[in-house]
């Protein structure tokens, strides 16, 4: 047993989403948003590096040592994944750990709305869930393949860096791929996929021009293509698509992505205040015929008051849900009015002056 796995099975009891192991200062867990020392010595140098590179592979010592930064995931079975982050700063190096469950919640069981599930039975298509750093994006996309591996006869690859989930084959064939280890880059490996008989492509991360234009083209040549960004709302992820390309070619991309986009889920992760534990508001844009016009015809402007005509689709706003969570009892005014686009609609609600005095 590696030393540093105390932390993960102490981080696993408190229920903590991630541990920080920073040069001088002791070691933190972040519990349900917000972080926590541990009672322990302050972390040395030396000590920490000896800690860290026990579990590291490697090839990722000497990326690190050669760069400053690397990633990857470290198991302890029967417990839960980890995904690393190793970087160096000020005062020498420092890891975050994000907890990776290794038991996958179903979309019933995070209660997200049924509309979600549907997702995995698409024929083709893309569909991205997105939003901030730790807000569930991950846990979301692994509800939706569990899904998709219970109920398809298909092969289902996932793209990931490093890779989070693990799904075990089942009606489904599931290939896992980490980036670095098992292939190049996103993109090297999103070209590979096109001739691997795939039915569903997992990219962790749409990260530059070219992973995004492979995975529209793979979405609109047949496939069905998950996908994620960090961007807060359906309107501004279309918008941040089209905008990584060339003007030049902005035209053609706008009919590309109208064509093949099939739904944008973007979600913020809230702090329970009934219980322990977070809950996730959803913002939700399905693309029927009438978003595709907006998107063809440069309108997205004009998409969030098509998602408050379309709620028969299953789409909903992020405010609404944000409302719902409020109306419900489950999260607080101040955080509501804190993480809500429309900041007036929940002034009512706030208990103490407002976090960001930039938005009073």
């Amino acid at each position: 047993m590696a030393k540093i796995d105390a932390f993960f099975k102490l981080m696993h009891d408190e229920g903590a989403s991630d541990l920080h192991l920073v040069t001088g200062q002791q070691p933190a867990i972040r519990i349900r948003g917000e972080i926590e020392r541990i009672k322990f010595d302050v972390l040395t140098n030396d000590n920490l590096k000896a800690m860290l590179y026990e579990i590291t592979p490697e090839h990722k010592i000497k990326q690190f040592e050669e760069t400053g930064d690397v990633d990857f995931a470290y198991e302890i079975p029967g417990l839960a994944r980890y995904r690393a982050n190793f970087f160096e700063q000020q005062f020498g190096c420092a890891a975050v750990f994000r907890e990776i469950p290794s038991k996958i919640v179903t979309a019933q069981e995070l209660g997200l709305p049924p509309v979600i599930s549907k997702l995995a039975s698409l024929p083709r298509g893309l569909v991205l869930v997105t939003g901030p750093t730790g807000s569930g994006k991950s846990t979301t996309l692994a509800a939706i393949i569990n899904e998709a591996n219970f109920t398809r006869k298909d092969h289902i690859i996932t793209i990931e860096d490093p890779v989070e989930f693990v799904h075990q084959s089942q009606s489904c064939i599931v290939n896992h791929r980490e980036v670095g280890r098992h292939t190049k880059s996103f993109t090297a490996a999103l070209r590979g996929a096109l001739r691997e008989d795939p039915d569903i492509i997992l990219v962790g991360e749409l990260r530059d021009l070219e992973t995004i234009s492979l995975a529209v083209e793979a979405a609109s040549t047949g496939h069905l293509v998950f996908g994620t960004l960090h961007t807060t709302s359906a309107a501004k992820t279309v918008d941040r698509i089209i905008e990584v390309f060339p003007s030049s070619e902005q035209m053609q991309i706008r009919s590309t992505l109208a064509d093949g986009l099939r739904a944008i889920v973007a979600q913020v992760l809230f702090k329970r205040i009934d219980k322990k534990g977070r809950c996730a508001a959803l913002e939700i844009l399905i693309a029927n015929s009438a978003v595709r016009n907006l998107i063809r015809e440069s309108k997205t402007f004009q998409i969030p008051s098509m998602m408050q005509t379309g709620k028969k689709f299953g789409m909903q706003l992020l405010d609404d849900a944000i409302m719902e969570l409020l109306t419900k009892g489950w999260i607080s005014g101040d955080e509501a009015y804190l993480k809500a686009n429309d900041k007036t609609r929940f002034r009512q609600f706030l208990k103490s002056p407002p976090t960001d005095f930039t938005e009073a």
